[in-house]
């Protein structure tokens, strides 16, 4: 009598059945896993931020935007100075001090859903920009003829994004994205690697779900086109998050005279608190070509 044989557990309806459910059940948890990875990355993170004491901040509110206020006497020169994604306008008291005594106001402030300033979920850039609109509109509001924006990463997608570049007479960016699916997918690689890179897109898809905002309206590139004022973009030669040749790209969009600052050795970070000497010697440098010094 002749012997059975016998299917390969795998390759019988229930083996393939159960194969199925498996996947199934794979994809529904990266899924998930995603859908989680979103929320954390749009969650507000609202705060007390106190301020350094001693150094004379005032408090500031503006159309619900929360700041703190570093005036040089006497000057008609100002700065808005917007912090990075998941921070508080308390990292940029450094720059407030350097900055007022070399005789620039600095109005440091909390963008949407970070710190101080309300907000249901981070938009990376979209709604933080009313914002950077509240910030510029008073700094004109207490005389400042010469305004310039300095943002790091969110901060400085944010002087560009929304209705379009803020009203100020130059632009310091570091460490900026050029387009919201870079910055995604450039996360998502140094975690996972190839395999983030093609999960990209699940991450990027949600943010008309979440936030009622397009990928289209998330480009920074797009938008710096529009500035006609003097623009100084920076970014870190290892960063991994904004790699340089995406800091090139952006400094190329730009319109009007412009300044690259690539930082050897730096990954995205603060860049004043990694080379703090020449931070304040180029962005001093730039600054003053913006305005004269009063009196």
């Amino acid at each position: 009598m002749a012997a059975r044989s016998r299917a390969p557990a795998g390759r019988t309806p229930r083996g393939m059945k159960l194969r199925k459910a498996l996947a199934v059940l794979f994809a529904a948890g990266a899924l998930l896993g995603l859908w989680a990875a979103g929320w954390q990355l749009s969650r507000p993170v609202n705060h007390p931020v106190p301020m350094p004491a001693g150094l004379g901040f005032e408090p500031m509110l503006a159309g619900g935007t929360h700041g703190s206020l570093l005036r040089a006497p006497g000057s008609t020169r100002c700065a808005l100075l917007m912090h990075g994604i998941r921070g508080d306008r308390s990292a940029m008291a450094g720059r407030a001090a350097f900055l007022r005594d070399a005789g620039w106001s600095a109005l440091a402030i909390d963008l949407q859903a970070h710190g101080e300033t309300p907000g249901e979920m981070i938009t990376f850039g979209h709604r933080e920009a009313d914002d950077a609109r509240n910030g510029v509109a008073y700094l004109r509001a207490q005389g400042c003829a010469t305004v310039a924006v300095i943002g790091q990463s969110l901060g400085g997608a944010a002087s560009l994004l929304g209705k379009g570049p803020v009203a100020a007479d130059g632009f310091v960016l570091e460490s900026v994205y050029p387009a919201i699916e870079d910055a995604v997918a450039n996360r998502l690689a140094m975690r996972f690697g190839g395999l983030g890179r093609l999960a990209a897109p699940l991450l990027y898809w949600q943010l008309p779900l979440r936030t009622g905002v397009g990928r289209e309206q998330l480009r920074p590139v797009q938008q710096i086109r529009k500035v006609q004022v003097p623009v100084l973009v920076a970014g870190g030669t290892r960063d991994g998050q904004t790699p340089p040749e995406e800091t090139r790209q952006l400094f190329d969009a730009a319109g009007g005279a412009k300044t690259l600052w690539l930082v050897e050795g730096a990954i995205h970070q603060d860049l004043y608190a990694f080379s703090p000497e020449e931070y304040r010697r180029r962005l001093l440098r730039f600054l003053d070509t913006l305005g004269a010094a009063p009196g």
